[in-house]
Formats: structure tokens, sequence, C-alpha cells
């Protein structure tokens, strides 16, 4: 032991929320009981893009990827027996941050909470979601008034609530290189400083800079990402006192919480997953001055599937045994003054100044959209390039493939299943709701949160008092919808090829024989059903397959399969496909299949690509599904092969 007095730990979180606001409400107190000392809530995706449990894009998804919330109730159950003005809550939460937030207010006052005493995260962060997770609804304008409409109003009455969390995890999972991750961020903050700088008092103007928060990802080449850390440090408190005259250094602290990096965990040899979550939290934790200050862990089988309450549990010891078993916390910053850790900082720091400035020049973050979507697109084509060639390394999957069978994987019940029931009730309850609450006063409430809407006042004061009398979210996304129109962002895929055509000579000469045979250029549809707004590997798919000579079209997220039967009809592919993420894939093919039929398009072969168990790979494949694609599909040219093939055989019977 030595003799320095050892430091506080982080916040040991686990992202969490799933099937029913009852049932995660149980896991979050399950997990207290372990001792996660903070609350991160997962929300299902129509929670996340304001619709209700029944509506028509909701359907399959309900409870999947987190909790729904479909209104007040639905919050209550979800922190029942969850005192709120002791806890600190980070809720994942962007286009809805609002409503989210106005839910969570109400629900504190009926147990008694004072609002001065809650802490926590709303992540409020429409740009992110704009260029890697898709979970926006209207255009960039009215999202920032938004952000900054919570962060004035938590300026007056949640002082120790984080208006905002800068999110540049999502970006490094859609391809961001560390100087981009660095650069999108800061560029994101800036815009929304700039916003909020005419929405608060000049006096109160350092401590709401001082209130904005940052969550980041870490990955494997954990010393970039300590040093990327440090840079972000830097480059933040610069940026403060530059840009915003902030003159009290702890109003110029970063503040960050960190999930480290879920993209690096495989299908294959998935028990060395573990190894690698470890490693990443080092980058994270090692470095005093930079230390993040909530920290949540993946769990080593999400690559799988849901994760049980075993898998975060295991997580979650991870963290307690390097804060509480080793001596990390009783030293000082072991790397301040290593000059290979300074060279490394510096160098990010000059990538990241030069993105900004090419940022700035444009406008600010909200003009360079298209630019920076453009670049993660590129950026992630590259990376993923790196490891079909051998580039880089991942064990277990292009070197050392050969292994044991893991028992961790063996046997039934090795990941979590989510209740099949579970939709039906939540729909049921929401019926219920509508039918015992007071419509006159739901009624006036969005009349006033739709006045609020058109003044350009606050939209949080009408939030709350349309949570408090029973609106629900797919009535206040209705509105919001309404009011300032939806949107559709750009998909960063451009029709013309790249110049990354090295190695795809044999495929090219494929697809031009059987366009020959076709007698035009072989079509390819890609499409994203349902709400599922992670778009990474579709938008790689399609890039790689226009490279290879096809023509694509591509258009974007949150189709309906009526709209991909429409876009069939006009385009004519010769093969389609989906990239389904959230787990509702057997639904929404069996919705698409029943249409094809209807419109004379079973011809059309179509493959499905994302993490689908095995047994439902099997299902999907007995339906009529060509090919079926998972993580550990990860050689594109031999998914570009198998299109090639398959419009082959089906031009060779027709």
């Amino acid at each position: 032991m030595t003799d320095n007095p050892k430091d506080r730990p982080w916040l040991f979180r686990t992202y969490a929320g799933h099937s029913t606001a009852k049932a995660s409400n149980q896991l979050y107190r399950s997990n207290l009981a372990r001792g996660q000392t903070g609350l991160s809530v997962a929300f299902d995706l129509p929670t996340q893009t304001g619709y209700d449990s029944d509506h028509e894009l909701a359907r399959g998804e309900v409870g999947k990827v987190g909790v729904p919330v479909s209104h007040l109730g639905d919050m209550r159950a979800l922190f029942a027996n969850i005192p709120l003005d002791q806890m600190n809550t980070s809720m994942t939460i962007n286009a809805t941050a609002p409503w989210l937030l106005a839910l969570y207010i109400a629900v504190a006052q009926e147990q008694g909470a004072e609002l001065s005493k809650l802490q926590g995260t709303v992540q409020n962060d429409i740009i992110k979601e704009y260029l890697s997770r898709g979970t926006y609804i209207c255009p960039p304008e009215p999202s920032l008034r938004m952000i900054t409409d919570v962060a004035a109003y938590t300026q007056q009455h949640l002082p120790k609530w984080n208006p905002m969390n800068v999110c540049s995890y999502h970006l490094q999972e859609a391809g961001a290189t560390p100087e981009q991750e660095l650069a999108f961020a800061l560029a994101t903050a800036t815009a929304v400083l700039d916003d909020l700088k005419g929405k608060v008092a000049p006096e109160h103007f350092p401590a709401m800079v001082g209130r904005i928060s940052f969550f980041v990802n870490a990955g494997i080449r954990f010393v970039t990402e300590m040093c990327k850390m440090r840079a972000f440090v830097e480059l933040w408190d610069e940026i403060t006192k530059q840009r915003y005259g902030v003159e009290d250094p702890k109003f110029r602290r970063f503040r960050y919480g960190v999930q480290v990096n879920s993209l690096g965990l495989t299908e294959q040899q998935p028990e060395n997953n573990v190894y690698r979550i470890l490693i990443e939290m080092l980058a994270v934790t090692l470095s005093k001055n930079a230390r993040a200050r909530a920290v949540q862990l993946p769990a080593w089988n999400e690559a799988l599937g849901l994760p049980r309450p075993w898998d975060q549990q295991w997580s979650l010891r991870m963290q307690q045994i390097l804060a509480y078993e080793s001596d990390l916390l009783e030293y000082e910053d072991l790397f301040e003054g290593n000059p290979a850790i300074t060279r490394k900082v510096n160098a990010l720091k000059e990538g990241a100044r030069a993105e900004l400035a090419q940022i700035d020049g444009m406008g600010g973050a909200v003009k360079a959209i298209n630019y920076m979507k453009t670049r993660l697109v590129e950026a992630n084509s590259e990376r993923i390039a790196c490891v079909e060639d051998g580039r880089t390394t991942v064990v277990g999957v292009n070197r050392w493939t050969q292994g044991e069978p893991s028992p961790l994987t063996s046997g039934e019940e090795t990941i979590l299943i989510a209740d099949k029931c579970a939709e039906a009730d939540q729909i049921a309850g929401l019926l219920h709701w509508k039918e015992t609450r007071d419509e006159t006063l739901v009624n006036s409430a969005l009349a006033e949160l739709r006045a609020a809407a058109r003044s350009g006042e606050n939209l949080m004061p009408a939030s709350v008092r349309a949570a408090k009398v029973g609106v629900t979210t797919g009535e206040w996304g209705d509105l919001i919808r309404a009011e300032f129109g939806q949107y559709r962002a750009p998909t960063g895929v451009s029709p013309a090829p790249s110049n990354r055509t090295e190695g795809l000579d044999d495929i090219r000469a494929a697809v031009d024989t059987v366009t020959r045979k076709l007698g035009r250029r072989l079509k390819f549809l890609v499409a994203k059903p349902g709400l599922d707004g992670h778009s990474n590997g579709a938008e790689q798919i399609a890039s790689r397959a226009r490279d290879c000579g096809m023509d694509i079209s591509y258009g974007g997220i949150r189709l309906t399969p009526g709209e991909i039967i429409d876009s069939a009809i006009s385009e004519a592919p010769h093969v389609v496909g989906l990239s389904i993420l959230s787990g509702n894939h057997i639904p929404l093919v069996e919705e698409l299949f029943g249409l094809m039929e209807t419109e004379n398009l079973s011809h059309i072969p179509l493959i499905v690509g994302g993490i689908i168990p095995d047994d439902d790979a099997a299902r999907l494949r007995s339906i009529g599904v060509a090919r079926v694609y998972t993580p550990k599909d990860f050689e594109l040219n031999r998914i570009m092969l198998d299109i090639v093939d398959l419009v082959g055989a089906k031009s060779s019977q027709n």
C-alpha cells in the first residue's frame, strides 16, 4: 500500500433496458444491488424516434434494443422504488430528449424530489444522429433549437444536470479516425454552444459550458485511444478559453463518459472479447488527467445477441476489480511528461485542428453534415479493407481462426431471449392509458406545445405539462414532425465509383459477364427497413457493390416494406439486400415477402444481413431468403461474388 490517498472511482454503469419498463426496472435494481453506481438507460427504437408502440413502424421493434416508454406510466414503472434524487441517470436519447427528460422530471416530482438535486445526462446530440446512428426526426435547425432549449431549461431548473452528451462513440463505430472523432465531436459542441449563447444570460454562460459533457468510444489501440483522450482534454480547454472566454478552469474541464468499442466485439471466438473489453477500458482509466467520469462496458457476447444479466455482471466486476483491487487510483498521472505520449497527443491535435478548420470554413457542423458523412463512409471503407486484406489483425477472425469450441456458447440460453409477449403487453397498456386519461387536458397540453413550437419559446415547460397530463411519446413526436418537418440525412454513398478498385478486377469481370447476359447492368437494391438506424453495414455493402461495377440503389434508413416494394417496382433490381441490426429481421422479412408475392416480385432474390442468431438464420432461409450474413462474414468481396452468382444462376433459369 502507498501513503497516497486513493481517488474516488468513476461511476460504474451498465447500458441496459429491454422488453418492458417493469422488466427493466427489475434489471436496474438488481444491477444497483451488485454495486453499479449509476444508471444508463437504453430506450427502444420507437421511443428514440418518437413513435408509440402501436405505430406501423414500431411493429417488431418494441422492447428489442431498449425499454419502451410511451407515456408517464411507463416512466413511473421504469424507476419504481429507485429514488431519483439519489441517482445519477444517463439517458441515451436524442431526437426525443426534451420529451424523455420531461417524463423523467414528472416522475421525480411525483417522488417528491427537488429538481435542483437531480443529477444525470441526456445525450441530446442530433448531429451525430445524422452522421452515424440515425434516430433523428427533424431537419438540423429545429433539432439544434431543441438541444439548446433543453440546455437553457436545465440551467434554470436542473443545475446539476448535463443537458448534452456530445457523442463521438458512434462516430468511431461509423469508421472515424481518431482525428475525425476529435474534430467532429468538438465541432458539434461548438455549434451547440454558439446557439446557446443567445438563450442564457452572459453571466451564466461559463457555467453552462461547464455542463456540456462528452460520450466517447475507446477502441483496441489503447495507447492511441488514451492519447486521443488527452488530446480531447487539451483541445477542449483551448476552445472554451479562446473561443468562449471561459476563465474558470473548472468550467473548461473536459468531462466525459465512455462505452468501450462494441464494434470490435467478434462473433467468432467471442470469449476473446473479454480481453478486448479490458484492454479498451485501460485507455480511459490509466491516465488520471484524462480519466473518464463514468464507464459502461459492453458484455462479451453482444455480437451474438442480447446479453444476459450474468454477462452484464461480468463486465461490472471488471470495473470493480480495477478500481478497488488494483492500486491505479493511488497515483498521479502515469504518463505526464512521457515524450512518446506527448508526440502522439500533439499529432492528434494537429490532425483534429486541420479537420476543424475545414468544418469552420464550411460554416460549422450543421452546414458540414454531408462532408462529415462522406468522410466517415470513406474512412470506414478503409478500415474494413484493412481487416479483409490482413493489414489489421483481428484474432480469431482473420488470423488464428482455428480453436477449441467455447463452453461459454454451448447449450441453451447463452443469450437473452426477448419476451415474445412484451410487445402485445406494451400495446395493451398503451391503449388502456389512452382510454383512462382526460382527453380535454391532453388536447389543451398539445395545443400549448404547438403554440410554443410556432412562437419559438422554449419547448421544455410545455413538454413537462404534456407529460403530466398523459400525452404519449407518439403524440409528442407527431406534433414535432408536423411543426418542424421530417428529414432524410445524406447517406455518404455516391453513385460514382471510388478509386478503391484495386483487387476487384475478377469481381468486376464477373459483374460484366452477368451484365452481358442480362442485357443491362446488374442492379442491386440495398435497403434498411424498420427503425434501425445503424447504417454502417448497408453503406459499406452499397459502396463495395458500386466499386465492383454494379448499378446500386441505396435510399438510406427507416424504410417501410411498402417503400422498399415501391423502389423494387421502379428500379427493377436483380437482387434486393436488407440490413437489419435491431433483431426485427423475421417480422420485416415475412412482411416484405408477402408484398413481393402480391406485386409479382417473388422472382427477385432477397439477401439479409444483421445480428442474426443461427436459429433465426435457418428460419429466414426456410421462408425463401437466398443468403444470410452476420458479423462473421466480414469479407465483402465474398458477398459480392455471392450476389453475382445468385443473379447469374437466376438469369440462366430464365
